[in-house]
């Protein structure tokens, strides 16, 4: 046999650079589904349940097309639980020339791939995932010898070289950003459309029976099962979007509303991070719909720059720097991980909401990831890798490489700014503007100080004082510390005692 193509679970896609030049009599499929990675972290139920159903109905459209492929279930008897193991019993099998794989996501996936020559005397040819629009060399010569790293000059360069939003040499409506125009609170009566609901077929009711008899201690909800699980499916749930809520993505993208964990967002990511949607084929159809007077350009220039900018931006920093980026923690933080982050069971209603919604969907959007349960973890000083922990189990889109720069460097500060120019601390006025949540809760938004007072309120100056020999110098952050610095003792010692208060209770 001449090649043995390696198929990974974030690889569903049939333009795949593994599958290049596939030939049919002398080629064969290997995909697999592995103790190892379904334990890597104790992953959401619902994550996995995805993962291996969206893998069945990918492998059995492979068998379809007559392309040879040998699937390994998770409680076949002969399994061996890893990648490693399932090649080498593969190599063994059908005497390969070789061992192709598209470049995985994960830095830790990647050692282990490269040690397959050696350890099992193969060649191993690991080709580019040209599913992104910039490769990982691409990014690093961009990097290279540029004082800062910033996500909108990166992004106004792939605008420019792809002709995205592009009016001439300038931005389509003269502008590069309309992030001001995307920041609108919800407002009473607001109608949400309904989120896609896919057919739950035999296929998938294998997969939720599975993970409901082996992986029962895992975190989270598998009941409702919504997502899409076949590249139909997902073209279907992207259908959906633009049709019922891209109009109002861009005015209501950071609002939130208790009950209604979807809101006018796309729920794509977890199709694109395993290759069900090409992200070039979503960023052209965004494209087409302002063309076609489907949406206005904030909504469109907004859901565009998560895809083209922040996605790809994320993946180059990821790629950059590991592995020492996993490491990072620039604020030297290191308190636990409180206990209400896996039961909800807080009085602060903010993260109650956003926990039980992520608890049954595995899913948040990303205010409630970076400005709730986000901004809490920073301002209380929260273990770094204890976060990125968290947020890789609990999300169904989470992989490494999306999830690592998001959480050190945009949520935590833990890259000392290499990714974000400043910190995204928010007292409680913020999630009070952006949301109806503290209409609901124990505690009150409007005190500043006091065992009623939202701890989001004395946290956040609590952190700025405590922070104050890392942050002081940060030129963005001159109006929070002059505001600290003119404070009086008296207020000063309040809000030292009221955090002291409140993160000793977490402690305990």
């Amino acid at each position: 046999m001449r090649n043995l193509i390696l198929i990974l679970g974030d690889q569903l896609s049939h333009d795949i650079s593994s599958l290049a030049e596939f030939n049919p009599a002398q080629d064969h499929i290997l995909m697999c589904e592995v103790w190892d990675e379904a334990t890597f972290v104790k992953h959401h139920k619902k994550k996995i349940a995805f993962l291996f159903s969206a893998m069945r109905h990918f492998a059995k459209e492979l068998e379809a097309k007559g392309l040879p492929t040998s699937y390994v279930q998770l409680d076949d008897a002969k399994n061996t639980g890893s990648f490693s193991g399932e090649v080498k019993r593969a190599i063994d099998r059908f005497s390969p020339d070789k061992v192709v794989v598209t470049f995985p996501g994960e830095y830790r996936v990647l050692e282990e791939i490269k040690s397959w020559s050696k350890r099992f005397d193969i060649d191993v040819d690991m080709r580019e995932d040209d599913r992104f629009f910039v490769s990982p060399d691409w990014f690093r010569k961009w990097a290279h010898g540029r004082k800062s790293l910033r996500m909108e000059y990166f992004y106004r360069q792939l605008r420019q070289d792809n002709r995205i939003l592009m009016d001439g040499d300038k931005p389509e409506g003269g502008r590069w950003n309309y992030d001001q125009e995307n920041r609108k609170p919800p407002s009473d009566g607001m109608d949400v459309p309904a989120p896609y609901r896919g057919q739950i077929d035999e296929i998938t009711q294998r997969c939720i029976a599975l993970v409901a008899d082996r992986f029962g201690d895992h975190f989270g909800n598998l009941e409702p099962f919504c997502f899409a699980v076949t590249r139909d499916q997902a073209l279907y749930a992207l259908d959906k979007f633009f049709e019922e809520r891209f109009g109002r993505f861009g005015d209501y993208q950071d609002a939130m509303i208790q009950g209604e964990p979807w809101m006018f967002h796309s729920h794509i990511s977890f199709y694109l991070n395993c290759g069900l949607l090409n992200p070039r084929e979503v960023v052209k159809r965004a494209e087409f719909a302002y063309y076609d007077r489907q949406a206005p350009l904030n909504a469109v220039e907004g859901f565009i720059r998560q895809i083209l900018g922040w996605r790809e931006y994320v993946r180059g920093i990821y790629w950059l720097k590991m592995p020492e980026y996993a490491d990072e923690n620039a604020l030297e933080a290191k308190r636990n991980l409180p206990w209400f982050f896996w039961t909800g069971e807080t009085q602060m209603n903010c993260l109650r909401q956003c926990i039980l919604e992520t608890k049954e969907n595995a899913y948040a959007h990303h205010i409630q990831r970076l400005m709730v349960l986000g901004n809490f973890a920073l301002l209380a000083g929260i273990d770094p890798k204890q976060v990125n922990e968290w947020y890789l189990i609990v999300y169904a889109d989470a992989f490494e490489w999306v999830e690592l720069p998001n959480v050190t460097g945009m949520i935590l500060y833990a890259d000392d700014g290499m990714l974000a120019s400043k910190p995204y601390a928010a007292s409680g006025a913020y999630i009070n503007r952006m949301s109806n949540y503290c209409e609901n809760c124990s505690y009150k938004v409007t005190q500043k100080n006091g065992p009623k007072a939202c701890p989001f309120n004395y946290l956040y100056w609590d952190f700025f004082a405590r922070n104050q020999d890392k942050l002081k110098g940060n030129p963005r952050l001159n109006n929070a510390y002059g505001t600290l610095n003119r404070m009086t003792d008296e207020k000063r010692n309040a809000i030292s005692s009221d955090a002291e208060r409140f993160l000793s209770q977490l402690d305990n």
